[in-house]
């Protein structure tokens, strides 16, 4: 009897999803039917793939409602809002095609007499994208569709909260045309996703999920001399400025910090307001926060669903109880919200102030519905405690003043900078993390250089 992966839905607790786990025969002859349909891949013309894959992300989104309505029942996003991950998945599949060309074209670095030099990017081989389940087609788009586009094959591992989505890449895939083997799923447990990214034919390992997964890829990895991407988490900073504008600050910020019930990598998990702005800030957050409707993902006026699971919350909950026996106070009542309860994913949404670094709330990942804000007196200060931390993957600053952001954003320890916005991936950025936050880069241009690698060419044509 072969082992299986069974999802439990926040939603109410049932199996939603049970399917056999693959074992090493199962991950041997993906591989190598991987590496042989690659091998052909490789030489097809770019603009040939493209074709294709614009037809899978058409396919894709054909199927919007359906996606929707399994996002929320595998991970409890609301209804309302779950489909809105297939309309990112659509930007930034769009913007990896439309770019392809140029980002994989040959490189001159100028003309030599007597010579022909150029750079190539040729594909890797086989790329293992290992996938979460908190927003799990935005993660994994990142680095299915330009791994394809790039000449690569990919198998793709996804979490087992979420095993409905590799099976949903698998149905676009197939219904563009794309060659078999190109694109294939593995529901793998633990120990055999480790042998799978060990194995000598994968060639790159694109990774997202928690510090200690990160470690246990390079562990895996380590008897290869291959690249591995990785996006690990944060603990992501806003700072509003003395000349911030407030009402768009609240509106936003909060939505940064509570959208998918925190349960974001580039969430908003620290907030730093001027003192001028501080106590004006903190009574329309916990005025907004109040207002929201906890309960079933599955109920359109729900707009803060369940947590993944119970252990989640438990953990957010004691995040929020230490920092209160230390000091904290809580702005949010949580017997307002009726399905708030103790031992379920269901958990009230929570403004803390009076806190301070030494809490856990302020230093740990939540990855839930919480969020401390600080008293600050200047940038110095906000840019020390922004920058005090061991993830740097996004910040935001919140000002009307360009050039203080700019100022600000150069001394930040971190992947990427916004100003008067938070939360957001745009394609045609590199999307990249520092310290635990991760190593390498998705999206971009850029983002095609990690899954290609360079080949050079220097040709003398005249002895």
């Amino acid at each position: 009897m072969s082992e299986s992966l069974r999802t439990i839905s926040p939603v109410d607790g049932s199996v939603y999803v049970e399917r056999p786990l693959a074992g090493a025969a199962e991950i041997n002859k993906v591989l190598d039917v991987a590496r042989a349909a690659q091998a052909e891949w490789r030489n097809v013309p770019v603009a040939t793939r493209q074709e294709i894959l614009r037809k899978a992300v058409a396919a894709f989104v054909a199927k919007k409602d359906e996606i929707a309505a399994e996002i929320s029942w595998q991970m409890g996003r609301p209804i309302s809002q779950a489909g809105g991950e297939v309309n990112g998945f659509k930007e930034r599949a769009d913007y990896m095609i439309d770019i392809a060309p140029e980002a994989l074209g040959d490189y001159n670095p100028g003309e030599k007499p007597g010579f022909n030099r150029f750079i190539r990017r040729d594909p890797l081989g086989v790329v293992a994208i290992i996938a979460p389940w908190n927003f799990p087609y935005l993660t994994a788009v990142n680095g299915v569709v330009p791994a394809l586009m790039a000449g690569n094959a990919v198998v793709l591992k996804h979490s087992h909260q979420t095993p409905l989505c590799a099976e949903r890449f698998a149905d676009a895939f197939e219904a563009a045309g794309l060659p078999k083997g190109l694109f294939q799923y593995l529901h793998l447990s633990h120990a055999d996703a480790e042998k799978l990214m060990g194995d000598i034919r994968v060639d790159f390992v694109n990774f997202t999920g928690s510090v200690p997964g990160g470690h246990a890829v390079q562990k895996a990895v380590g008897g290869k001399f291959i690249a591995t991407g990785m996006e690990l988490g944060g603990k992501d900073p806003a700072y509003l400025r003395s000349d911030v504008n407030i009402d768009h600050a609240v509106e936003n910020v909060i939505d940064g910090a509570f959208f998918n019930s925190g349960q974001s990598c580039c969430g908003i998990e620290r907030i730093y307001a001027h003192e001028s702005v501080f106590d004006a800030f903190v009574e329309k957050a916990a005025d907004l926060v109040s207002q929201y409707r906890l309960g079933s993902p599955i109920d359109t006026e729900t707009n803060l669903g369940p947590m993944v699971r119970a252990s989640s919350a438990a953990f957010v909950r004691g995040q929020i109880a230490d920092a209160i026996r230390d000091g904290a106070k809580a702005l949010i009542d949580p017997s307002k919200f009726a399905a708030n309860k103790e031992g379920t994913p269901y958990l009230a949404p929570q403004v803390l102030i009076n806190v301070d670094h030494s809490m856990r709330v302020m230093s740990e990942e939540s990855f839930g519905p919480v969020v401390g804000i600080m008293k600050v007196t200047s940038d110095e200060e906000a840019i020390a405690l922004m920058n005090d931390s061991e993830f740097g993957l996004t910040a935001s600053i919140w000002t009307a003043d360009e050039d203080a952001a700019l100022s600000i954003g150069d001394r930040l320890q971190t992947g990427t900078v916004f100003m008067n916005r938070a939360d957001y991936l745009d394609p045609a950025l590199a999307w990249t993390g520092v310290k635990n936050s991760g190593r390498g880069c998705t999206l971009s241009k850029l983002g095609y250089e990690s899954l290609t690698r360079p080949k050079s060419f220097h040709l003398r044509t005249k002895i």
